[in-house]
Formats: C-alpha cells, structure tokens, sequence
C-alpha cells in the first residue's frame, strides 16, 4: 500500500532538524515576545503615561505628549503620500501615450482626473484630522482654570 518513498517522507518529516528547531524557536519567541508586550504597554501606561507627575526635561515632556497621542504625525505623512500618489498618477498616465488612439484619450483623462480623484480623497482624510484638531482646541479653552 505504502511504497518506501512514502514511508521515509513520513520518517524524515517526524524527525527534529534545522527547520523545526527553527519554527519551534520563532513559536516561542512570539510567545515571550507577546507576554513582554503585553506587561511593557501596561506599565508604559500606568508608570510613564498615566503617571501623577509631569516630567522633567524638554525631551520626556515631548516623549509623554507623544505617548498621550497629543503629538500626531499623521498629517506630514499624509502629505508626503499625497505627493507621492499626485506625481506617481501624473508620471505613469504618459504610458498611455503609447497605446495610440484612445491612449491619448485615456492619457489626457488621467492627467485631469487622477490628480482631482487623489485631492478629493486626500480632503476627505485630512477633514478628520481637523476635526480632531478643532476638537482638542476647544477641549484646551473650555478647561476649568
């Protein structure tokens, strides 16, 4: 029923080897690094963020309001990206060039349309980040003092 090929792939895949050793390793090491994640967000948390006491020194004052999510990075990221995708649509719609005819068509509507398509859907991001940013700046005025 079974021939000697199939009876010694099932020996060779039962034995350790380098492989195994290695999936077991990164198996374990996900596990402690899970754990260790686990317990250094909680005491990020309570010890350094939460904490009663405000810091001292110019970088930990920056280092707590950039754990309190009061810093947000967000916004340049998100122009860079636009960039990106603006000149990416721009660039890349002169391929069209070389299909001829209705490449030119297809050309001339991507060089019009792209770069309106990614600005609307960057406004559309970019009006949550204002709103968050309206938000926390009414929140800081309306503070009882």
């Amino acid at each position: 029923m079974y021939n000697y090929d199939t009876l010694q792939l099932f020996n060779d895949l039962s034995k350790t080897g380098p492989s195994t050793d290695t999936a077991t390793g990164i198996g374990v090491w996900m596990v402690i690094a899970t754990i260790l994640a686990i317990v250094g967000g909680i005491l990020v948390y309570f010890l350094f963020v939460k904490g009663k006491t405000s810091p001292k020194g110019k970088f930990a004052k920056w280092l707590k309001d950039f754990l309190e999510f009061k810093i947000m990075w967000i916004e340049p990221i998100l122009k860079v990206i636009y960039y990106i995708a603006t000149i990416f649509v721009v660039l890349n719609s002169f391929s069209f060039l070389a299909l001829g005819g209705t490449g030119i068509l297809m050309w001339l509507l991507t060089m019009i349309l792209g770069p309106i398509i990614i600005r609307v859907l960057y406004e559309a991001t970019m009006m949550f980040i204002m709103i968050w940013r309206n938000t926390r700046d009414i929140a800081k005025n309306t503070e009882k003092k």
